[in-house]
């Protein structure tokens, strides 16, 4: 596996990294309403977390924001371990973009207005994607 990322790497890296990391430090300081918030839609998809109280939660997901942000934007992180991060976060947004009424037209993958935030998040996956794709076939 190769320790530093290449050159062409960089850019996707860099820009999916930033706003990753920006989401995470952002949610580091939400109070208790926007927490609720955020768990409120994160547990109608997953419901595995119902259990877990609202502040807990966006403090575990602020936290794992930042560490997948500064995977992404430090180029000695292998390029398949911070893809692979980045693939299964994106995964992730896309379930809920998907199981969340509301967010697609009605009978398509289409996005509603109230979906497009979720629905663009797709790119995530294509970067995660293909610095895998890319570790698996070079490396």
């Amino acid at each position: 596996m190769r320790f530093l990322a290449r050159l062409h790497q960089f850019p996707p890296r860099l820009a999916a990294g930033a706003l990753i990391l920006n989401s995470g430090l952002t949610k580091a300081s939400v109070d208790k309403e926007t927490a609720a918030q955020l768990h409120g839609m994160a547990a109608g998809t997953y419901p595995f977390l119902k259990d877990m109280e609202p502040e807990e939660f966006v403090r575990l997901l602020s936290r794992a924001e930042i560490a997948l942000g500064v995977a992404l934007v430090v180029p000695l992180v292998p390029s398949a371990v911070a893809g692979a991060a980045l693939t299964a976060f994106a995964g992730g947004l896309l379930g809920l973009y998907l199981k969340t009424p509301g967010m697609r037209e009605e009978g398509g993958l289409r996005p509603t207005h109230q979906g497009m935030a979720l629905a663009k998040d797709v790119w995530l996956l294509g970067i995660g994607a293909g610095l895998v794709a890319e570790a698996l076939c070079r490396d």
